[in-house]
């Protein structure tokens, strides 16, 4: 028996066809099966922070709770103690509205009334919750985006693992989340370590509008826009300050996490900085989309390794973050490696 030409063609084309849906099938299970992972991992880091807060409850509570404390911060250290053990033992169904409860009671604390000491450790708490909360709603959302759609559900590509869900917490900037100063702006932005082959960092010269004989450098990066996620903000900010079109998949992170209250432009200015990773090839950055500053302050760009940041420090013009020389090392590491690394507070 003989085939023609054309049956031929087809029968070669139906075959294309099926291996390429074979293929897509296939790598779509993988993908979605590293988004379960990173789901899971996120979810893990939240309960986390979540039982970091609870253990700082309790010793805020205990500090209310002094010799000299009168009978309504007797109740509201009770109140917060009460709220921790619940918040530690409640399903994870429920652990929402717990977290919430605690949230609000943290809230009303005076912390006027607790040692410094305390106040940074809270403040410090309450950030990481509110980080890992994103980065997990981050990853519910991406792993949704794909479990949802039409041919993945009629292919049951997802396999029987539940379809994860959102973490709702009220997020709140208070005297604790400042550390008690009064600031006129408060932003959170993502920064990224772009590295080179040869483990260089880009660094960006700019300075203050009002002191521009005090130069510094800094990483590439900026605030984070309403909607947006950190991801997608360090790839704006990449491109905008760069022109560089960074692949959101080459991103690793957040490694470090900088709490930084100075002042910029005539405002004291708190911002909550998260740093990516990413590995790129040189190229000679130009800014796509500067904003005014910018545009007006924004000298130069350079590509460094840890002797040219020192020796730029020594020169007196400072390197943020601060200690960047030694950071690097840490950001290479962090660069080749198969999992992101757990976030790390810096100066």
């Amino acid at each position: 028996m003989t085939f023609s030409a054309t049956t031929i063609l087809v029968l070669a084309l139906i075959a294309a066809i099926v291996i390429a849906l074979g293929v897509w099938a296939y790598s779509t299970a993988n993908r979605l099966d590293r988004l379960h992972v990173r789901s899971d991992q996120a979810r893990d880091a939240l309960e986390a922070a979540l039982s970091r807060r609870a253990v700082v409850a309790r010793t805020v509570a205990i500090s209310l709770a002094g010799p000299i404390s009168d009978t309504a911060a007797v109740d509201q250290a009770g109140r917060l103690t009460a709220l921790a053990d619940r918040a530690e033992r409640a399903d994870w169904s429920d652990r929402e509205t717990v977290e919430n409860q605690l949230a609000a009671a943290l809230s009303a604390i005076d912390i006027t009334a607790l040692r410094p000491q305390l106040v940074a450790e809270l403040a410090d708490a309450e950030a990481r919750v509110l980080i890992a909360r994103r980065f997990h709603n981050d990853a519910v959302r991406d792993t949704l985006a794909l479990r949802t759609r039409r041919p993945v559900r009629m292919l049951h590509l997802g396999g029987t693992a539940p379809l994860p869900g959102y973490f709702e917490i009220a997020e709140r900037v208070t005297a604790a989340a400042t550390t008690g100063l009064e600031v006129d702006t408060v932003r959170t932005s993502a920064r990224v370590v772009l590295l080179d082959e040869q483990d260089r960092i880009l660094l960006m010269r700019g300075h203050d509008p009002q002191t521009p004989g005090a130069p510094f450098w800094f990483t590439v990066g900026g605030g984070v826009e309403t909607g947006e996620t950190l991801r997608t903000a360090a790839v704006r900010e990449v491109w905008e300050e760069t022109g560089l079109a960074l692949d959101s998949t080459l991103l690793r992170g957040p490694i470090w996490r900088r709490v930084a209250v100075f002042p910029f432009n005539g405002e004291l200015i708190r911002s909550e900085e998260l740093f990516y990773v990413a590995r790129v090839r040189a190229f000679d950055p130009a800014a796509a989309d500067p904003t005014v500053w910018e545009r007006r302050c924004v000298t130069a760009y350079r590509w460094c390794l840890p002797p040219d940041i020192a020796e730029l420090d020594r020169i007196g013009e400072t390197v943020y973050p601060y200690h960047l020389d030694t950071l690097l090392a840490e950001a290479v590491t962090a660069a080749g490696a198969d999992v992101d690394p757990e976030v790390r507070s810096i100066r």
